[in-house]
């Protein structure tokens, strides 16, 4: 089923996710209303009427596309989280944030993005990365390569002898430990800072405008899109222990994605030298 899904025509997809956006999210852009924007687990965690109602329709068209799948999506999960278990169910897995970035949506900065991912038996298959405000569509398919705007996408190496810019989960919304790993990044060599979207950090990654991304937590919906895309990019990914991320979770944090596996090898040292 699904193999016949993935060599089907995946622009049906992206015109799912483009069409959730146009409905949901770009009318309320700049457009939020207060009673719109809720906090969920804090100031640095909210959602807004276009997340939900995102999500219900990604829900639904993405359900039809490939019958049998099931969604696992970031609103879904937070009212249920036994919804996050499909991940290492049998059934294909469309991993939706709807919109990733949500401080910045709300501040009505173009900083956001609609991710969407398909994973079977905890592999990623195929991603979709959509900036609306900037009009970016990154897609990537595993051993087919990725594409921005329909033009292939190849990240590189970093210039030998260039400063490797960074973006990394914030110090403060970590754990003591998960702390001190990413302030390894705060050495020579190394220009880190705080991350945005962690869906258009990844772009960045995939495009070669960003040596590298550091984070602590893992999400599926957060990661599993861009790491294909990165990795499919021609970049490489893995965890503080050197393993691959996992999407289904229990990673040694933090991990990281960048633009080749030499720059990859240089963050994993400077994590480890904090931890």
């Amino acid at each position: 089923m699904i193999d016949d899904f993935l060599a089907g025509d995946l622009t049906e997809v992206e015109a799912a996710v483009r069409a959730a956006a146009a409905a949901e999210i770009v009318p309320r852009f700049r457009q939020l209303a207060a009673h719109e924007i809720v906090e969920k687990n804090g100031p640095h965690d909210l959602v807004t009427t276009a997340d939900r109602l995102a999500e219900e329709h990604l829900t639904a068209s993405l359900s039809r596309l490939l019958p049998g799948s099931v969604v696992v999506g970031e609103e879904a999960v937070h009212a249920d989280p036994a919804v996050y278990g499909a991940l290492s169910g049998d059934a294909p897995v469309w991993i939706v944030d709807p919109v990733d970035g949500t401080r910045q949506f709300v501040r009505g900065e173009a900083g956001f993005c609609t991710l969407v991912a398909l994973a079977h038996h905890g592999e990623t298959l195929a991603s979709w990365t959509y900036a609306a405000a900037l009009d970016e569509m990154a897609v990537a398919v595993r051993g087919r390569g990725a594409t921005l705007n329909g033009v292939p996408l190849k990240a590189g190496p970093p210039a030998p002898g260039d400063v490797l810019r960074v973006a990394m989960s914030h110090p403060d919304y970590t754990t003591d430990a998960q702390k001190r790993a990413l302030l390894g990044l705060r050495t020579e060599g190394i220009d880190a800072r705080p991350c945005g979207s962690a869906g258009l950090e990844y772009l960045a990654v995939a495009r070669g405008a960003l040596e590298a991304v550091a984070f602590n937590w893992e999400f599926a919906w957060d990661h599993a899109a861009g790491l294909l895309l990165v990795t499919e990019s021609g970049g490489a990914q893995a965890t503080l222990s050197g393993a691959p991320f996992r999407i289904a979770g229990g990673n040694d944090l933090p991990f990281t994605a960048a633009r080749d596996l030499a720059t990859a090898d240089t963050v994993l040292t400077a994590l480890r030298a904090g931890a």
